[in-house]
């Protein structure tokens, strides 16, 4: 598994330089017109790298079998932070949501550690559970109990992207693990309502909604970003405008250094980079479906599994938002996108799954 595990962390590198480059590139002039400091962000991206790393490495040096007893006091400590963010005092208010502890020079957002705590918790309930998973009282309802109340949690920040994120999570773990497909349909088809229930209640939502079906009709309004983010990708062309010269990063795309850097990735490196980028990340979960077949203990089958899946739905959601294919929504593109919490996480999701290939080759 050497040779996968290898493959897999040079990936990774790979889309963490191109994002290192890409964030200098996205919000130099950004940086130095509002904050004085071309570097800013990058200097702050390189902070969260940095932290990152060290998580990572430090996940990786312990035998990840040991993480199997933290699953519930890790999830117990993450329905608390989800908790406390929402009390006022407590949670910073930002753009209209409560999502964020301010610890100093960063902000700490708790649904982004409840995604890996999740996947640890599941991760051992589905492996203790095995015999009784197609229960509906003994394997169904307690996973849903736990699903549930962390979404609702979620959502009263509120943060949809998080909330569905943790639904596909719970329910595509549930499922490899072999929960009754009746049970899995009934609780997709009772999920429906509850969403358009959630976008129809709130006029922000509906909003993008409605720009998503065609963006072009309110170009200066509603749809300035979905039709900025399509301009910059339809500039690039097959070759790019070159790197550092992207012009809808001139205060024409919003949020063009985080959510929609990978427009700003098509309009500078063109298609060839884009497509580039599509690779990189097919590659990584390619190799990392490799180590999961090839795991033999089942705690560790579904790490790696919860892993995958966490990071293919904010890749694929990123993606999608930036081409115009889905709604806006507020999910940064994985190891690119600035971002702290969301780096720092997803790069220890990384060293989760390095630990089990590294784990299964000297111990197994």
């Amino acid at each position: 598994m050497r040779d996968i595990r290898i493959s897999f962390f040079m990936t990774f590198i790979i889309l963490l330089a191109l994002g290192v480059v890409m964030i200098y590139s996205s919000s130099g002039i950004y940086a130095q017109e509002v904050m004085h400091n071309s570097t800013y962000f990058l200097m702050r991206h390189l902070m969260f790298v940095a932290i990152g790393s060290a998580l990572m490495f430090w996940i990786m040096t312990i035998d990840y079998r040991i993480l199997q007893k933290w699953g519930k006091p890790l999830l117990g400590l993450a329905i608390v932070m989800l908790i406390f963010v929402l009390i006022p005092g407590i949670g910073k208010i930002s753009s209209g949501a409560r999502r964020w502890f301010n610890l100093g020079p960063i902000n700490f957002q708790p649904s982004e550690f409840v995604k890996p705590a999740l996947i640890v918790y599941l991760a051992d309930f589905l492996t203790r559970k095995q015999a009784v998973l197609r229960s509906f009282g003994r394997g169904f309802v307690p996973v849903m109990m736990v699903m549930c109340l962390l979404c609702l949690l979620i959502i009263k920040q509120p943060d949809l992207g998080n909330t569905v994120l943790v639904f596909i999570i719970t329910i595509s773990m549930l499922w490899v693990a072999g929960g009754r497909k009746i049970h899995i349909g009934a609780i997709f088809i009772l999920a429906i309502p509850v969403l358009v229930f959630l976008v129809m209640t709130a006029s922000y939502r509906l909003r993008r909604v409605v720009t998503f079906l065609n963006p072009w009709n309110d170009p200066q309004g509603a749809g300035f970003q979905l039709t900025q983010s399509q301009i910059a990708l339809g500039s690039g062309g097959v070759w790019g405008v070159g790197l550092g010269k992207s012009a809808q990063k001139l205060f024409y795309l919003p949020a063009a250094h985080t959510d929609f850097i990978f427009s700003i990735i098509g309009e500078e490196l063109g298609f060839l980079g884009a497509m580039a980028v599509v690779l990189l990340f097919a590659a990584l979960i390619w190799q990392g479906t490799r180590i999961m077949k090839q795991t033999t203990d089942s705690f560790g089958y579904f790490l790696v599994l919860g892993v995958l899946v966490m990071i293919s739905i904010q890749v694929v959601v990123n993606f999608g938002v930036s081409i115009g294919a889905l709604p806006t929504k507020g999910l940064p593109l994985p190891f690119i996108s600035y971002g702290g919490s969301a780096l720092i996480f997803n790069m220890a999701a990384i060293g989760l799954v390095l630990n089990v290939s590294r784990t299964q080759d000297i111990g197994g």
